[in-house]
């Protein structure tokens, strides 16, 4: 992956006013996913609003990260959802219009 795609964690921190312990934290529940190279740990640009929605929920709504474990995977779990429920109706035109 080239550099340009990649934010060093020790940035975000100060850029976000959050702890490096958060980060680690959110890697260890396998919310976030962090590189590490030449003993700096990065987070893909990607991922960015990933992380803000993550620090939104821990210190603007005070959810601890269990909380966040749950919120996350329900939000996965609806997303899934969707879009079977989208690909099955995709699926039901097809037939409706035969």
């Amino acid at each position: 992956m080239e550099n340009d795609q990649l934010v060093e964690i020790q940035i975000l921190c100060t850029h976000y006013s959050i702890e490096p312990s958060f980060i680690d934290t959110l890697s260890e529940y396998g919310l976030l996913e962090m590189m590490t190279r030449d003993e700096h740990r990065f987070i893909e640009k990607k991922r960015l609003s990933d992380l803000e929605r993550l620090i939104h929920l821990h210190y603007d709504l005070e959810i601890n990260m269990e909380g966040i474990d749950t919120i996350t995977h329900l939000l996965d779990r609806v997303n899934e959802l969707h879009n079977e429920l989208n690909q099955l109706r995709n699926r039901l035109r097809l037939y409706e219009n035969s």
